[in-house]
């Protein structure tokens, strides 16, 4: 007969290990666009928040003050010119000490293919790599290793597959927002006529689309600041969007949890179109 205190051990351990397996990210359940990752894990309803900065940091430290009051780890995307500026290296060192993810998002914030032809490439093998390795340098001033940022999120949140290819060649990842809901809009400005959206409309469009087809492994993409000529900020609104979405059954989650323990993957998944 089988040892009762084995036989515990085992049904122990098994449960241990169906917990530990519902709980990791699958990779089988990535969404692709472009060889770039666009979703995480689509069979649970987990989101990562992800932030990209360039010329403005005005929300910094609402966002931050929101995140860490949630308990919540964002994903931060700056570019080399955002490192550089004076002005924000205490926002930073902040966001470093605090346990938010820091990336690049290239260095000048290069237009890397075409608008209308998106299989056209604006820039060459060289100057890419010349870019994103410039923005690393930066990054590595506030003690941010290129290993502790393995992924990366293109200028504009525009890129092509052979974009996609070179990045996987400095043994990063691409990684971009999750489309659908138009939360990257917090960025336009009156001026821009019917392309403009107010922060009402993006609010209630993210909701929208969670209760239309869910948003399992979203990045859910906004901004750090915007041009001042947006008077309408969408940051003071991201703590009454995080109620609602945990009231609705989601888990805010960093990107390496929402990753998973393998940082580079291949792009080997499913299309999103």
């Amino acid at each position: 007969m089988i040892n009762t205190k084995i036989l515990s051990f085992l049904i122990v351990t098994l449960v241990l290990l169906i917990v530990a397996c519902s709980e990791t990210p699958s990779t089988t359940h990535r969404l692709y666009d472009h060889g770039g990752i666009i979703r995480t894990d689509t069979t649970q309803k987990i989101i990562t928040l992800v932030f990209t900065g360039g010329d403005y940091a005005d929300g910094g430290t609402v966002i931050l003050a929101t995140l860490n009051f949630r308990g919540i780890k964002g994903a931060f995307f700056f570019t080399g010119e955002f490192y550089r500026n004076p002005a924000f290296s205490g926002l930073i060192h902040d966001l470093k000490k605090h346990g938010h993810y820091l990336g690049a998002h290239s260095d000048e914030h290069l237009l890397y293919c075409d608008w209308t032809q998106r299989d056209s490439t604006l820039v060459t093998r060289t100057e890419f790599r010349e870019d994103v390795d410039n923005n690393y340098a930066e990054m590595a001033r506030f003690g941010i290793r290129k290993q502790e940022a393995p992924w990366f999120l293109p200028a504009f949140e525009w890129y092509n597959d052979t974009i996609a290819a070179w990045t996987n060649e400095l043994g990063l990842t691409l990684v971009n927002f999750s489309p659908g809901t138009y939360s990257n809009a917090d960025y336009t400005t009156p001026d821009m006529g019917k392309r403009y959206l107010d922060s009402e409309t993006i609010f209630q469009r993210i909701l929208d689309y969670e209760a239309r087809q869910g948003l399992n492994g979203f990045l859910l993409l906004t901004h750090i600041g915007t041009d001042p000529r947006r008077t309408d900020k969408f940051y003071p609104r991201l703590d009454g969007l995080i109620v609602e979405l945990k009231k609705r059954g989601y888990r805010f989650v960093s990107l390496p949890d929402a990753m998973g323990d393998i940082h580079h993957q291949d792009t080997k998944g499913t299309k999103f179109f």
